[in-house]
């Protein structure tokens, strides 16, 4: 899959988000990273470029990476009530990346 259809379908989602966020329907925008674009896409280029057996841990490794999403998740939710939203939400993005590097390390 060329690069740029990539990056097409990456600012799409971007630009769906957008829409979707200004909307009555705006819970829908926090729906839609979570559809498997990106993980169809991945999926795809293991199971082509990588064996059976590779692209069965990937699967699992995106079951476990839910992890890490979940502990952002939680900890967004209670940060926004406590402080302004960027440092909410830059303090649950360091929430995740240690919820992640932990995954990588027992994982890998």
């Amino acid at each position: 899959m060329s690069l740029l259809l990539k990056a097409a379908l990456g600012a799409a989602i971007v630009i769906a988000i957008a829409l979707l966020s200004r909307s009555r329907y705006f819970l829908i925008a926090g729906l839609v990273p979570l559809f498997p674009s990106f993980a169809l896409i991945s999926h795809y280029i293991v199971g082509v470029e990588r064996s059976r057996e590779d692209l069965k841990a990937t699967i699992a490794f995106g079951l476990w990476a839910l992890l890490p999403y979940a502990v952002y998740l939680i900890a967004a939710y209670f940060l926004v009530d406590k402080m302004s939203l960027w440092p909410a939400l830059t303090l649950a993005a360091i929430f995740w990346c240690f919820a992640a590097a932990i995954l990588i390390y027992y994982r890998t």
